[in-house]
């Protein structure tokens, strides 16, 4: 793999640079970025994302027929680093564009693809996934959510837990069982202003949003708003979840609160030899994660899908560890960084919470990794 950016790519990089100084408000990180999922950061990505779209620069790596530049993996990547670097002002939209969008693609309908696409692609549109559940994290297969075919619709009852931007979201990719078989899981497209759903938003460590409950009470929804075959919903979750994964760079935006915290350090005459090594090994191990989700990229340019491989769940891991340590540098050495003025806050800091969590549990990756490229056998 091929570690220098060419021309080409450093031109990209520095126009979506131009583009953010030029958009985004002089008071962006004192009053919107405030959180993906707060008030704040999804009413501003409504304003935001059409002007990235109107720039090309929302969905570059979609096919041209969808409203992409059919641009490569790499441009995605680099797309979302900048965005990281301003703590991330396409809000929630992140995730429409990184893999309910390609999720789609290629397993959705034409008439789906039709009415989703298009608004996904123009930036108007927020979406929430609706995969966990009280007895059901990790563990999918032991969701009790369920979908009952009456005709021409299915009815749907039952309820979801952490689901990130549901309070505002217009659209929910959310997974149901639709028989009594452990793996019958199937996948609808949810209106959110659908009678019978419910949000419950709740406190917690993470930013203000992240964390609802969503209730669905005889919730109906048409047959043809279901995606792929009834029962059919895990190769689909798997093709999503290997986007997911790596979507969100956390390691970039660890290494710019790992050098606001040195510079806070050397102005005040802290950062010492015990300080020094600690920032040093963690220094480290993001450019691990980066590299390692540049591996994940190269593999996509090449063909290979991450159904194929684990090297995303290897950088799931190591990413994790990395941001795990960030935080806790910060909270050894340079607490008030929670409240200080410096644009990389509290409210980013909680962010990262659920970083091992999100997109899959640190020990399912674990397992993934044991099993499917070690081939060990599953344990007792």
């Amino acid at each position: 793999m091929d570690f220098s950016w060419t021309s080409e790519q450093q031109a990209y990089r520095a126009r979506i640079r131009a583009l953010l100084e030029r958009e985004l408000p002089q008071d962006w990180f004192e009053n919107h970025a405030r959180g993906l999922g707060s008030r704040e950061q999804i009413e501003y990505s409504k304003i935001f994302c059409p002007k990235l779209a109107a720039a090309g620069l929302l969905v570059p790596h979609w096919p041209k027929q969808y409203g992409g530049e059919d641009s490569t993996p790499w441009d995605q990547f680099i797309l979302s680093e900048e965005m990281w670097t301003y703590l991330e002002p396409r809000g929630p939209q992140y995730m429409n564009t990184n893999w309910i969008g390609p999720a789609l693609i290629k397993f959705g309908t034409p008439a789906q693809k039709a009415e989703h696409l298009p608004r996904i692609a123009s930036g108007n549109v927020i979406w929430c996934q609706g995969f966990s559940e009280p007895q059901a994290g990790t563990d999918l297969a032991a969701l009790r959510t369920h979908a009952e075919r009456q005709g021409d619709v299915y009815v749907i009852n039952g309820n979801k837990i952490w689901t990130s931007y549901a309070y505002m979201a217009d659209w929910c990719f959310l997974l149901a069982r639709t028989s009594s078989s452990r793996k019958s899981i199937s996948i609808f497209l949810v209106p959110m202003n659908s009678p019978g759903v419910q949000v419950t938003p709740f406190p917690g460590l993470t930013a203000p949003g992240h964390l609802n409950e969503v209730f669905l009470t005889d919730v109906k929804v048409p047959v043809d708003s279901r995606v792929g075959e009834e029962g059919g919903a895990w190769p689909i979750i798997t093709y999503a979840l290997s986007y997911e994964r790596v979507g969100a760079p956390r390691y970039h935006w660890c290494r710019c609160m790992l050098d606001i915290a040195i510079d806070q350090m050397q102005r005040e005459g802290t950062f010492d030899v015990a300080a020094q090594t600690e920032a040093g090994k963690i220094a480290a191990k993001l450019e691990v994660a980066k590299v390692m989700t540049y591996a994940v990229v190269n593999e996509r340019v090449r063909g290979v899908e991450g159904t194929d491989s684990t090297t995303p769940n290897v950088q799931r891991v190591i990413a994790a560890d990395a941001v795990n340590d960030v935080m806790s540098f910060l909270m050894d050495y340079v607490p008030d960084c929670l409240t200080g003025g410096n644009r990389y806050n509290g409210s980013s800091f909680r962010e990262q919470i659920p970083g091992p969590i999100a997109g899959g549990a640190y020990e399912l990756q674990l397992d993934l990794i044991a099993r499917r490229g070690l081939e060990l056998p599953r344990g007792s």
